[in-house]
Parts: structure tokens; C-alpha cells; sequence
């Protein structure tokens, strides 16, 4: 019995393609078209109809299998897998307002891909604006995933299809975040963050841990009774601590209302006393 079997079955996976998957042909095909000053390592295969553009890098063993973009000045590293359709280095998303109109800013930084990463079909890494998006080494990301510029992914963290990640984001090392997830932009997520799927993640997460934010399904009817009541939740909130300070009022109210508390031991000060008056010491016993 193995002690991890999917970690077995994976292993037996990759041994079956070895010996029965024909082998991708290393270099470059001939309908890709390669800028002169790119750096291909030797072992790396660039497969049909890939561009890859000026001063970008490709390590050793890597597989860019067919119609990808690696833009200008962008690296791959050694051993990684990018599936058809990736794009690596296009434009951030960057508009400065002005008048009524929108200001491009220019996108000058590139984008770094670590060892051992794999970029799953259709999925788009941006360029930073002044700094670069990092891809750490080890992560994988499914398809159809969109990485905002400047963002940063930490070693071996994992993303499942059409996960959005904006601009300027941090995800920690060994993080995982399920299908069709949101991080919103300029936030950071610690190591070991674990997010559901359909989860909009709108503030950083500091500490280990699983999290889900989506609202559950339901049949039509119910899921509108529950979205209208959620929509009261501030307005009932401000009710109930109104309830709880007059409550509060009320009990003190009712615990003073005689002059002295009801449940208290305390009894009423003692009559004055005449100095060597008998008939008031006598009262006062």
C-alpha cells in the first residue's frame, strides 16, 4: 500500500507518457517566429506558430506548445510547461482619468517565471507597470486565469480555471485558490491560504487557513427572501443594540427607582442622634 496513492497514481501517470506519448521534437518549430535577440536554450522547445518577441528568455527543458506570446523581455524558466494560447506579457491594465477621457500608462516592466511552473490554456500573465510580475517557482495555474501586473505568486501555490488575481496582489508560497475566484487588487495573501471556489476576496488574509466567501445556492424564491433579508442586516443590527440600551436603562432604572439597590444588603442610614438624648438613642435601636 503506498502512503500517498495519488501521489503514486501521478507518478505512474508521467511513466505511461513516457514510454508510449511520443517525444516533442526540441527547438524551435519552423512556423514560430523568434526575435534574433531572445535567448532559447538549447534543450527548450518553442512548438507551431509561437511568437516569441525581443529579449525574452526560455530555460533549459521548458515547453511552449503552440500559439503562445512571450512578450518583450520576459523570462521562462528551466522545466516549465505552458499550454496553448498563454499569453506572458501583455499590457497591464493602466488608464490614468483625465477630463472625461483615459491616459494610457505605459507598461515598462516584464514578467519573471520561475523553475517548474505550468500555465494551463488561454491564461494571461501582465507586465508591471514599473516593477515585474513574479511567478514563483513551482506554481501551476489552471486555464483561463487572468494575472494583473505587478502581482506577485509565491512558490508552488496553485489556481484552479478563470481565477482573476489584480493588479498588485501578493499570494504567499504553497496557496491554493479554487475556480472562478476573485483577489482584488494591492492585497496580500500570508503562506498556506486557502480560498473556495466563487470566493471574492476583498481583504488581506494575514493568517493560515481555509476561507469562503460565496453565497450559497438555492432554489430562486428562497435565495431572493435571503438576499433581501441580508440587505437588512446593518438596519436590524442598529435595532437590536437600541433594544439592548434600553433594556440596560430599564434595569437600572427599576434597581435605583427607591434610592438604594433592591438586591442590595444596604439598608437605610440610621435616624440622627441627639448627643445625650435617651429617647433618640432609643429610636434609633
Amino acid at each position: 500500500m503506498a502512503d500517498s496513492p495519488y501521489v503514486y497514481f501521478a507518478r505512474a501517470t508521467q511513466l505511461w507518457k513516457q514510454q508510449h506519448a511520443p517525444a516533442r521534437p526540441v527547438g524551435i518549430h519552423p512556423s514560430a517566429v523568434v526575435d534574433p535577440t531572445a535567448q532559447i536554450h538549447p534543450t527548450a522547445i518553442i512548438g507551431p506558430l509561437c511568437v516569441v518577441e525581443r529579449g525574452a528568455v526560455v530555460g533549459a527543458g521548458s515547453v511552449l506548445t503552440s500559439r503562445i506570446t512571450l512578450g518583450e523581455n520576459c523570462r521562462v524558466g528551466a522545466r516549465c510547461l505552458l499550454h496553448p494560447g498563454v499569453v506572458i506579457g501583455a499590457d497591464g491594465f493602466g488608464f490614468a482619468p483625465s477630463q472625461g477621457t483615459w491616459v494610457k500608462i505605459e507598461q515598462l516592466g516584464a514578467v519573471q517565471i520561475g523553475d517548474d511552473v505550468e500555465i494551463g490554456a488561454n491564461t494571461c500573465i501582465d507586465r508591471g507597470a514599473l516593477q515585474d510580475t513574479v511567478i514563483e517557482d513551482g506554481v501551476k495555474l489552471d486555464n483561463l486565469i487572468q494575472i494583473g501586473h505587478n502581482v506577485r505568486i509565491g512558490r508552488h501555490a496553485a489556481m484552479a480555471g478563470c481565477v482573476g488575481v489584480a493588479g498588485s496582489a501578493t499570494i504567499g508560497a504553497h496557496c491554493t485558490v479554487g475556480g472562478g475566484a476573485i483577489v482584488l487588487g494591492h492585497l496580500e495573501l500570508a503562506d498556506n491560504v486557502h480560498v473556495s471556489a466563487a470566493t471574492v476576496v476583498t481583504r488581506s488574509l494575514s493568517r493560515p487557513g481555509q476561507y469562503t466567501g460565496m453565497f450559497p445556492i438555492d432554489d430562486n424564491a428562497t435565495w431572493e427572501k435571503n438576499a433581501a433579508t441580508l440587505k437588512q442586516l446593518h438596519s436590524l443590527r442598529e435595532r437590536i443594540k437600541a433594544l439592548e440600551q434600553a433594556l440596560k436603562a430599564a434595569r437600572t432604572e427599576e434597581q435605583f427607582d427607591d434610592g438604594y439597590p433592591r438586591n442590595s444588603q444596604a439598608t437605610a442610614p440610621p435616624l440622627p442622634v441627639s448627643i445625650g438624648g435617651s429617647r433618640a438613642r432609643a429610636r434609633a435601636q
